[in-house]
């Protein structure tokens, strides 16, 4: 038995190791508010605070966009308490250091704006059925109003998922986030039994208790915005599988979670099971979840904090990056818990993902089964010089359903048309405005740009045989070494440095006549600068890698 998934995960890296990254694929994080585990170590209580703590999200989601990260399921609702002015609940303690004090902004419209800077999406973490120990004003406040609500576990409180109730509520929450804010999910965690439960109905009751919340949050937020999706992080391992136990902790019988008859249903778009697992203890279950997606999009949730000896478990690398092939060969993406442990790059996991996991951007899959209309194509494209700087304008699309508004992707490449399927073209992604502007320095050769809508459908592409900068030199290269130019002798050359398309100096090195080595560098367009002693930079070249 041991051999069968020990033979598929040597198939799924022999697969991986052609290097082909998906166009669409969830690349996520979870990032934790509670005790300000992933985010805020600094407590806003003052305006120079307030912008430390924004500064320090806005690092952290730099680091994630670098990364190629594209969704950030952010702790929204904490322990019956939120990081948002809620009706029904305080302020969790995480921002201010005390509950139910406002921290002087909304931390979450302030996260969605950040993350929409950036082309990614925002899901509001929402924890379901714990609501913290007993005494905390989270729990307090919702038992002193709604006592029938809340049951107490030694000193924690959960709500009962019993009381028909609770369904109501929680979707109240859920509710609120989705009427007031433009999230692009909600993701439900810890929707089920508490596994210390003492259980008086049958499971199968059991989870037609956990079912009915699930479809009446699924109700309450469809009906008003159809396009956020609704998705939860069940237990890793859905049930028994005929070869492989579950070892007595699974979804469906152990805590009443019936995730994957969610899917069937059609009440879940998501699913980011917590596969904290290696071994034959992972394997045979992700291919589970892999063959019982019922069409919607399952994101398996990967444990890198077990790589960090401070948590005194110590996983080498290795089982992470195998993993991370694995699912993506299955078509299944990728989520890390938690958001610190990537960034702090815990024995090489975020250089690891940038280099040979997650080198170029993706898209979030559709929502084909919510609408399938595809957006008109944008129209009209045009290039114009604005002082040091380019703009690429386009005009014209028109969504085919009920989306709220357009976004826009735009590719690039030396070679017309721009093949919009090849995410190394891909340079920005789920553009709000419809004009794009790049230093003279940097580009390609030509442009294409397409709508998408907030259900993820992309439209036919705008292409543009308008060239980027005609006359300028393309450099020829092999992939390995960049040919340097024929300088003019009376330029004064110390270093060159190569920057990319965003403008970020990636090497600079002293300058020489030979070949520069560009074997580091990931495909993609830069431009070759001369630097003189005074610092002084000018443009010699612009190359394109496409090994």
């Amino acid at each position: 038995m041991r051999k069968s998934w020990i033979l598929l995960v040597f198939c799924m890296l022999f697969l991986a190791s052609k290097g082909q990254v998906p166009k669409y694929e969830v690349r996520a994080v979870w990032l934790t508010t509670l005790n300000g585990l992933d985010w805020p170590s600094v407590k806003a209580n003052g305006p120079e605070s307030i912008e430390r703590q924004k500064a320090q999200l806005r690092t952290i989601l730099d680091q994630l966009h670098q990364s190629n990260v594209n969704t950030i399921l952010l702790q929204t609702r904490v322990r019956a308490t939120t990081i948002y002015p809620s009706r029904y609940e305080p302020f969790d303690p995480c921002l201010t250091g005390k509950g139910g004090q406002h921290p002087g902004y909304d931390a979450l419209q302030y996260a969605i704006d950040e993350c929409h800077k950036r082309g990614m999406e925002l899901h509001a973490w929402v924890v379901a059925i714990p609501v913290g120990k007993w005494n905390n004003i989270g729990c307090r406040q919702l038992r002193e109003r709604s006592k029938s609500l809340v049951i107490k576990k030694g000193d924690e409180g959960f709500m009962n998922p019993e009381n028909s109730q609770t369904a109501d509520y929680i979707a109240d929450i859920c509710g609120e986030i989705v009427d007031n804010y433009d999230v692009d999910g909600i993701h439900l965690d810890y929707i089920r039994y508490p596994e210390n439960w003492k259980y008086t109905v049958s499971r199968t009751k059991g989870r037609e208790h956990i079912t009915s919340i699930v479809r009446r949050i699924h109700q309450r937020i469809k009906a008003k915005k159809p396009w956020v999706k609704l998705s939860c992080s069940p237990i890793g391992k859905y049930s028994d599988l005929t070869r492989y136990s579950s070892k007595g902790w699974n979804a469906y019988d152990a805590v009443c979670q019936d995730a994957q008859g969610w899917l069937r249903e059609g009440l879940m778009d998501q699913l980011y099971p917590m596969m904290y697992f290696r071994g034959d203890n992972f394997y045979p279950f992700a291919v589970d979840w892999a063959e019982n997606t019922y069409g919607r999009t399952i994101v398996p949730g990967l444990a890198i904090w077990l790589l960090s000896r401070r948590e005194g478990n110590d996983w080498p690398l290795t089982d992470i990056t195998r993993e991370l092939h694995v699912t993506r060969q299955l078509g299944m993406g990728h989520t890390y818990f938690r958001s610190r442990f990537f960034t702090d790059n815990v024995k090489g996991i975020y250089n690891y993902v940038q280099r040979y996991v997650d080198p170029y951007p993706s898209l979030t899959p559709p929502m084909t089964w919510q609408s399938d209309a595809r957006p008109t194509p944008p129209q009209d494209m045009s290039m114009t010089n604005e002082g040091e700087r380019l703009r690429l304008k386009w005009w014209g699309a028109k969504a085919n359903n009920d989306s709220p508004e357009l976004l826009y992707n735009v590719y690039t490449s030396r070679e017309s048309p721009v093949d919009v399927n090849d995410v190394r073209n891909l340079i920005a992604r789920r553009l709000s405005s419809t004009s794009l502007t790049f230093s003279k320095d940097d580009g390609a050769h030509y442009f294409a740009v397409t709508a998408i809508d907030r259900y993820g459908n992309e439209s036919i592409a705008l292409q543009s045989d308008i060239p980027h900068q005609p006359g300028i030199e393309w450099l020829q290269n092999d992939g390995r070494q960049l040919q340097m130019p024929q300088l003019d002798p009376t330029m004064s050359c110390e270093y060159i440095s190569i920057k990319s398309m965003a403008g970020n100096v990636v090497t600079l090195r002293p300058y020489s006549q030979g070949p520069v080595s560009i074997r580091t560098l990931h495909d993609g367009v830069y431009t070759l600068n001369c630097v003189d002693k005074h610092k002084n930079s000018r443009r010699i070249g612009q190359f394109i890698i496409r090994r």
